[in-house]
């Protein structure tokens, strides 16, 4: 891919599913460029939806889509990125790169001969600025050697654009964060349904951000089903123990799924009653908290509050002196 003769052929797209990146699809599909697409499933996807909606926007321009899930690996460029955060916990410029290396293998095995992406410059204040463009690129080892068709113009012409394999007037020269004009052509290419416009990361979300930071900072090897963990319940810390508790059915269902077999759970019985996990090391004073937790958020209305708990069964109970609100939003992950 991308050798010295950079022979014409098909392109590869990565494709997020959001407005831009469809739009830049649909720009190189219109000069005739055989498009291919590569989307990458991050533990951090906001959507609730896999891809994105990258595959329906596959569909709908009948290209072959490669979807990649990111896994451990992504997961220690998250926890020690190179070139650090965004506002949050988001290592936006160390993501790019990431995903362009893996374009670039994929890439090499389909024989592209060249990538694409949906990048605005300006757009991003973070990773979508010019030197931020520059430094993705030659740490992917693609310098000058991937296109943005919507800034094209608005940026040094690439290798791409010089050997002819796109037609560079063709393209477009969008900079800034106003997505006016990306709607409007939307409206033009009969683009109507565009899933996660403006971005779809949870890592740029200050409450979830917090938590994965707690969870860094805690634990050394972390893995993809405690990242899962994160978004479900309400998350408190005591010491060195976390403690998770449900806040609905469907959330109580799922955690007794993912505890751990070292995890205890607690409920309360004979009302209405989070499931709350326990992590850590079992002392007294965990378990007392843990059970205090559960019966402040049930709908149990006595002060001493009878709970239940087990690792296995809920075989062992505590009375517990119902929490307050500040001594609640003490133990909350912030």
């Amino acid at each position: 891919m991308l050798s010295t003769e950079m022979k014409k052929g098909k392109a590869l797209a990565l494709l997020s599913g959001g407005l831009d990146s469809t739009l830049a699809v649909r720009l190189l599909l219109e000069q005739g460029i055989d498009v291919e697409a590569i989307n990458f499933m991050s533990p951090f996807c906001l959507c609730g939806r896999g891809g994105c909606g990258a595959s329906e926007v596959a569909k709908k321009f009948q290209i072959p889509l490669k979807v990649v899930s990111v896994g451990e690996d992504y997961l220690k460029v998250v926890r020690k990125p190179k070139h650090g955060y965004g506002r949050n916990m988001n290592p936006c410029i160390d993501c790019r790169i990431f995903m362009l290396k893996k374009a670039k293998k994929y890439a090499r095995e389909t024989g592209a001969a060249f990538i694409f992406t949906g990048e605005v410059l300006d757009e991003r204040p973070m990773s979508q600025h010019f030197k931020a463009l520059k430094t993705i690129e030659e740490e992917a080892g693609l310098k000058d050697r991937v296109l943005r068709p919507l800034s094209a113009r608005v940026l040094p012409e690439t290798l791409i654009e010089k050997r002819g394999l796109v037609d560079r007037k063709k393209l477009l020269a969008f900079q800034g964060r106003s997505r006016k004009k990306q709607i409007e052509l939307a409206r033009v290419f009969s683009i109507a349904d565009y899933p996660c416009p403006a971005g779809g990361c949870l890592l740029t979300y200050k409450e979830f951000a917090d938590k994965v930071r707690d969870l860094f900072k805690n634990k050394n090897r972390v893995s993809l089903k405690d990242i899962a963990l994160l978004k479900l319940g309400r998350h408190l810390r005591y010491g060195k123990n976390k403690i998770v508790v449900g806040r609905n059915e469907s959330e109580n269902k799922t955690l007794l799924q993912m505890k751990s077999p070292s995890d205890y759970y607690f409920e309360v019985p004979n009302c209405g009653s989070p499931i709350t996990i326990l992590q850590g090391t079992k002392t007294k004073e965990a378990i007392q908290k843990a059970a205090a937790l559960t019966a402040y958020y049930s709908d149990e209305k006595s002060p001493e509050v009878l709970v239940r708990f087990g690792k296995n069964s809920l075989d062992k109970e505590t009375k517990v002196a119902k929490l307050n609100k500040e001594e609640v939003e003490k133990l909350r992950i912030s």
